[in-house]
């Protein structure tokens, strides 16, 4: 089978480093970053599930941050550990397709889940009599679910384009798969899929920024007309939210960057880190940051290990 047709058998990563004995140094940095991720992720998600009085809204959408964190990095860790330790770096058609959808899912998941967390915080902070009556169970439900129903719907029908492309090449000059290479490499008419992912993206960004940018402009202004307790309480609610937030806007911005702009004249190294923050920082990032900044969560995780310690 001609591996350049649109039906190749595999596509090449061409972006990866020559590390030599090197390699094995990176293998093992990386398990072990991925086991703190796996470990960190499911522990909270764990604390949250197994504790009644950590069943609230603000804890649940946590739990759905923790859960697409174990699931995007393991898309992500597992196979740059097998492809760290190969000479060659060949990925099967139909996995670089599976690894592109689950990617583009994790990214609409987070993001979105970070914009329900906004509209959460806004209504505990701005209304907070109110808020038992507007994030009802069936409310909290939805909005936990939608964002996995819509990004696998709307990722779905972008591979489905994308594989219907005849392709002129098959190298991708990633570590990974990703949908905008691979619609480099069609010879056939792509105005559809082009339409079709700008439409997605300006929805898929503005919706949840606008959102985003309501929120904690409602949030900002009951701060700065209350008390400086009342500021300070808002702010230390909000600030693992808002670190976490920041950090995904980083990563996406890193994405943008280099899909828009030629970055041939960075080094190789610099630019396969700028392409695997917004998948590999996240994950570890969110664990610590919720589970350090929010008392309840802290408390809970010291009584598992601390009895344990003292025996």
């Amino acid at each position: 089978m001609n591996p350049n047709s649109s039906h190749g058998s595999f596509f090449s990563l061409t972006a990866y480093i020559h590390l030599g004995p090197l390699r094995y140094f990176v293998f093992a940095v990386l398990l072990v970053l991925y086991v703190l991720m796996l470990v960190s992720n499911a522990l909270l998600v764990a604390v949250i599930f197994l504790n009644r009085s950590l069943h609230e809204p603000m804890f649940v959408f946590m739990c759905n941050l923790f859960g697409n964190g174990i699931f995007g990095s393991s898309i992500m860790f597992p196979f740059l550990l097998h492809q760290i330790i190969q000479d060659e770096h060949i990925v099967p058609s139909g996995f670089c397709y599976f690894q592109t959808f689950s990617i583009h899912v994790y990214g609409i998941v987070e993001y979105f889940t970070l914009s329900v967390m906004s509209y959460d915080r806004y209504l505990a902070i701005c209304a907070p009599l109110y808020y038992n009556s507007q994030m009802t169970r069936n409310k909290m439900v939805a909005m936990s679910v939608i964002p996995w129903l819509y990004g696998c719907f709307i990722c779905l029908i972008m591979i489905i384009l994308s594989s219907s492309q005849r392709l002129c090449g098959n190298a991708i000059h990633k570590v990974y798969c990703d949908n905008f290479p691979i619609i480099k490499l069609a010879c056939s008419d792509t105005s559809t899929i082009n339409a079709y992912g700008f439409v997605i993206s300006m929805v898929n960004i503005f919706s949840p920024l606008l959102l985003i940018l309501v929120t904690y402009l409602r949030i900002l202004r009951v701060c700065f007309s209350g008390s400086v307790q009342t500021r300070r309480k808002a702010l230390t609610t909000c600030m693992p939210h808002l670190t976490s937030l920041l950090n995904f806007g980083i990563g996406a911005a890193f994405e943008i960057i280099q899909y828009r702009f030629n970055m041939t004249y960075m080094p190789e190294y610099v630019r396969i880190f700028v392409s695997l923050y917004f998948l590999l920082v996240q994950p570890l990032l969110d664990p610590f940051v919720y589970g350090l900044n929010i008392s309840k969560i802290r408390i809970l995780c010291k009584s598992l290990f601390v009895p344990t310690m003292m025996l």
